[in-house]
This record gives structure tokens, C-alpha cells and sequence, in this order.
């Protein structure tokens, strides 16, 4: 089970994926369910508070050999704020909820909780709508994982 908790810290695959993969290992649902929730807990409360110390780091690393990895970071924060803002901005705490529950790559907490830095969102109410988008988000891939809802 803690290969499920391990799974579901890594951007994109998340809880949601986490959630599958479990399932489809053959272990217990409640196990799964809460072992991928709290990956999604921790990284709810961590990465809202680590995020500027990864800016702070990217943007020393622009001037040394290191600056294709930075690049490629920056860039990915450009793909974040178009993607997240029109959730963001037009519905703000609900649109980063929605942005987060969305079973979809490139959405879910990792890019939530950027989206949220990016676009000055106060953390507490960060990690509140990363926490309900997150564990909407797994939800959303449990019920038709378990057959309970069918996917159009």
C-alpha cells in the first residue's frame, strides 16, 4: 500500500491514477481510497509552501549550466497559467476546486497548487481547494473505476 501513498505524490499521475493502479493491483478500496487521499493531503499542504523556494531556486538556475532545466520549468509554468486561468480568474477558490477535480493530465493538485501561486491565492484557502479538488478528483476516477457510474 505505500507504493499507492508513493503514487500518488508524483505530478500528474496523482491520487487519481493511484487510485487505478491499486485497484487493478488487487488491493483493498478503502486502502487504496485512504492511502491515495493522504497523498493528496500531503501534497496539498507541502507544495503551497514549497513552491516559492522551487521559483527562488529556477530563477538562480537560469544563470549557470543548469539553465535548459530551468527553461523547461518556466515554460511549464507559462502551459500552467494559460491552462488554470480561466478557472482561476473568472471563479477564483470554486474555479481552483473545478481546475484540481478535473480527471485530466495536466490538471489535478501538483498544477492547482501552482496555478494558485502563480495567481496570488492566499494558502489557506489554496490548500482548502486543493484538498476538496483533489479528493473530488479521486472520486471521480473511483466511481467509474468500480463500475458504480459509466463514462459516456
Amino acid at each position: 500500500m505505500l507504493e499507492i501513498f508513493l503514487l500518488s505524490l508524483i505530478p500528474t499521475f496523482e491520487g487519481r491514477y493511484a487510485i487505478v493502479y491499486g485497484i487493478g493491483r488487487g488491493y483493498s478500496i478503502p486502502g487504496t481510497l485512504i492511502m491515495a487521499s493522504l497523498g493528496i493531503l500531503v501534497l496539498s499542504l507541502v507544495l503551497p509552501i514549497v513552491l516559492p523556494v522551487i521559483d527562488w531556486v529556477m530563477l538562480k538556475l537560469e544563470g549557470t549550466s543548469l539553465r535548459k532545466f530551468a527553461e523547461l520549468y518556466l515554460r511549464y509554468i507559462g502551459r500552467v497559467r494559460r491552462k488554470a486561468h480561466p478557472y482561476v480568474e473568472r471563479w477564483g477558490f470554486l474555479g481552483l476546486v473545478v481546475f484540481v477535480a478535473i480527471p485530466l493530465p495536466g490538471t489535478g493538485v501538483w498544477t492547482g497548487s501552482l496555478a494558485a501561486y502563480i495567481f496570488g491565492i492566499e494558502k489557506r484557502e489554496a490548500i482548502l481547494a486543493l484538498i476538496i479538488g483533489g479528493l473530488l478528483s479521486i472520486m471521480m476516477t473511483l466511481l467509474p473505476s468500480l463500475g458504480l457510474v459509466k463514462i459516456i
